[in-house]
């Protein structure tokens, strides 16, 4: 085992998932993953997009890769998410029993609506809030992740994403990283996982 590495990283906002940026020579140079993580040969397991923040898994263990990203073996990944307004109960019900996004009919989710805002560090840029408009955090675990799902998925039923942290994929937790930072994952984490993973 000691040939694979496994690491956690709290991506900011802004960053894009990849280790360098194919965007064309006249835009503006973007922050990659390599602007945080010196280590050569590691891969996201899935993706974030450059405007969402949170938990990535990067590795080198394509078996690991291949059975968090594979639909079918449904692993949940939680988000918290703020979103503008304060959806009713309708809402929450239509987010949970799945709702019909490009064609597609999401999986049924876990949604509740957060009593309190989440201790998350404030975004670099601020969202834009508008002052007649109250925000809402939801929490929302999903067990498929099709490309800006969450985002399309509260726009479906009225109420748009303003901002959007990945905070757990499967056993792993954002806890005790701040944007920017990476660790390894511990061996009882890894453990954990595997079984999750049933390799």
């Amino acid at each position: 085992m000691g040939k694979y590495r496994y690491l956690l990283f709290y991506k900011p906002y802004n960053v894009i998932c990849q280790f360098t940026d194919d965007s064309p020579p006249a835009q503006t140079t973007r922050q990659t993953l390599k602007d945080y993580i010196a280590v050569a040969n590691v891969y996201p397991v899935g993706r974030l997009d450059q405007d969402s923040e949170g938990l990535m898994l990067l590795t080198n263990h394509g078996t690991l890769q291949h059975r968090l990203i594979d639909p079918q073996f449904q692993h949940p990944r939680t988000y918290w998410v703020q979103v503008e307004r304060i959806p009713d109960e309708a809402a929450l019900q239509h987010l949970q029993q799945g709702v019909v996004i490009q064609g597609y009919r999401t999986r049924p989710a876990q949604v509740t609506r957060l009593v309190e805002e989440p201790p998350l560090p404030p975004r670099d840029p601020p969202i834009r809030y508008r002052k007649q408009v109250p925000t809402t955090w939801l929490e929302i675990t999903l067990t498929e992740g099709r490309n800006r799902q969450v985002r399309r998925m509260t726009a479906a039923v009225g109420f748009p994403t303003l901002r959007l942290v990945r905070v757990q994929i499967a056993n792993l937790s954002i806890a005790g990283l701040s944007p920017g930072q990476w660790r390894d994952l511990t061996a009882t984490e890894l453990q954990v996982l595997r079984r999750q993973c049933g390799w």
